[in-house]
This record gives structure tokens, C-alpha cells and sequence, in this order.
């Protein structure tokens, strides 16, 4: 299934973002983890440092035949992390369940 145009852009440009922080964080993107296949996954290089969390992003355009607002597309996209269990590699890995932050990105056409 093809990604829509709006997630593909905001999906790049984050990671674009992402990049200056590669003395900090391992980034992996669209990896298998738990029951699917998460967006952005930030894995602390120092797990024991809480100032750099576990964080998995999910990026999802609206659905208007499901949803009526970004906001509701948010809290899909966060239920998808934790429905499909993405935090299981980061906790694999040494990253504790409690220093793992969740973020949801909602698209509308040009809207976010």
C-alpha cells in the first residue's frame, strides 16, 4: 500500500531534521517492531541517559471516511504505536519502558 504525499513529505523532512542528532540517537525508519511497521524510531545511544529518550513517531493522514479531525488522526496514530507494539525493539535494545516518548503526526491535504 502506497503512502499519500503529504505523510511521504513530513516523513522525509523529519527525518532531514533528525540528522544533527546522530551523536545521540541510532534513527531507523519504517523497521518492523512489535506487530507492524513504525514510521520513525529514535533509539538513545546512551540508554541510561534520560535526558535522550526512546521515540517512536507515527505519521498518518486523515482517514475522512473514519475521522472528523487531525486530532482524532493523532490519537489513531498514537493507539497504532501502542496496538502494534513498536516500543519492543527500543525495550530489546536496553531502553526502558518508562523513558520511551510516543508522537503522533496528523495530515490533512496541505493541513497538519
Amino acid at each position: 500500500m502506497r503512502k499519500k504525499a503529504p505523510e511521504n513529505f513530513f516523513h522525509g523532512f523529519a527525518l532531514g531534521l533528525m540528522v544533527d542528532q546522530t551523536e545521540n540517537y541510532i534513527i531507523n525508519s519504517n523497521r518492523e517492531s512489535g506487530y507492524g511497521r513504525y514510521d520513525i524510531m529514535l533509539e538513545p545511544v546512551d540508554k541510561e541517559n534520560i535526558k535522550y529518550p526512546g521515540i517512536v513517531i507515527e505519521f498518518k493522514v486523515i482517514n475522512a471516511k473514519k475521522e472528523n479531525s487531525l486530532e482524532e488522526t493523532v490519537k489513531n496514530a498514537l493507539n497504532q504505536i501502542e496496538e502494534k507494539n513498536y516500543d519492543e525493539e527500543l525495550i530489546k535494545r536496553g531502553v526502558k519502558k518508562e523513558n520511551i516518548r510516543h508522537y503522533g503526526f496528523a495530515f490533512k491535504g496541505k493541513a497538519y
